[in-house]
């Protein structure tokens, strides 16, 4: 056969693998790649394994619908369920959903964010240890987001000016948050862990790390430099799923999620609290020290003012803003 009868006698691609392809092109993150196949999947088994070219905005309507009324999934999933299928139609398909998708929506549900009091961070605080402890200090020193503190690289931090760098967070924004100078000697000491475990992965023959937007190809040693590497890496090895490739990866968030699970339980406190709880307190204990709405704004990364103003009511609720009644009978 042929060379060129070869090539035109292969097999198309499989739809999610070319869903992958795509992502992987535009650099989507992994987590959002698989969240997006994820919902793509639960899409097409909605409607019987029909193929979406055959399907359209009706079929799409009908899935949100159905998310929404008998799933009863929050505002932001059926968001994220809706961008996971613009995405297919219009970036994969090359058929862009022009018709207007009349789905019943879930309605966003208005929640004050829950905050710690300072003296119950402290507590918190101190029912952690080592690594884990760590980073539950950087998400309520600098007000990082789970998965900002998890991405961490050795080049964001700088010990000098006591800042760090969060390259990409949300939004794809880069900004600038303080390093808390208490923790400085514990993080140096941290690294200095992890300098050793990097010099041994290298010495085996690994030591890569990945890195975004394909700077791997553009600097083709770089992922072995000791800048390029996580703050906080996964205690063993792992094959990357995208290059088939053994790196030592970031750690797992869950880890932390587990670990502040088990102090609110030492604790004793009653409040439902997780890794985000530590970036509203940050945000709160910040306003009620004087620091104006403007500069938590771009600490947090928010792109209007309004989101950040929900912690100027949160300061107003109960004993911090209005005197109850009963206690003027006293």
């Amino acid at each position: 056969m042929k060379k060129q009868e070869f090539y035109n006698h292969k097999k198309p691609r499989k739809l999610l693998d070319q869903v992958r392809d795509v992502m992987r092109l535009k650099h989507y993150a992994f987590r959002t790649e698989c969240t997006y196949i994820s919902w793509i999947k639960r899409f097409i088994l909605f409607h019987d394994k029909k193929h979406p070219k055959e399907m359209g905005e009706s079929e799409v309507e009908a899935f949100l619908t159905w998310l929404a009324v008998e799933k009863n999934v929050s505002k932001s999933t059926q968001n994220q369920a809706f961008n996971a299928l613009i995405f297919l139609y219009r970036e994969v398909l090359k058929q862009p959903l022009d018709g207007r998708i009349n789905a019943v929506r879930s309605s966003k549900k208005q929640r004050l964010p829950i905050v710690m009091s300072k003296e119950e961070t402290q507590i918190l605080l101190s029912g952690m240890s080592g690594t884990t402890q760590l980073m539950a200090k950087l998400l309520y020193g600098s007000g990082l987001r789970l998965m900002e503190c998890i991405r961490l690289r050795i080049k964001d931090i700088d010990f000098e000016i006591n800042e760090i760098r969060v390259h990409s967070g949300k939004g794809d924004k880069d900004r600038l948050v303080p390093l808390p100078k208490s923790i400085k000697p514990a993080l140096k000491t941290h690294l200095e862990r992890v300098k050793l475990i990097h010099e041994n992965d290298l010495s085996k023959g690994y030591g890569e790390v990945y890195l975004p937007h394909a700077l791997d190809r553009k600097y083709q040693n770089a992922g072995k430099e000791w800048t390029w590497q996580y703050v906080f890496p996964s205690t063993k090895l792992s094959r990357d799923p995208r290059k088939n490739i053994i790196r030592r990866h970031h750690m797992d968030p869950s880890s932390l999620d587990r670990a502040i699970k088990r102090a609110v339980k030492l604790a004793n406190i009653s409040k439902q609290i997780s890794s985000h709880t530590f970036r509203h307190s940050f945000a709160t204990h910040l306003l009620q020290t004087g620091t104006d709405i403007r500069t938590i704004q771009s600490l947090l990364g928010h792109n209007d003012v309004s989101t950040t103003m929900i912690y100027t009511h949160v300061l107003r609720q109960g004993g911090q803003g209005v005197k109850s009644p009963l206690d003027s009978l006293e």
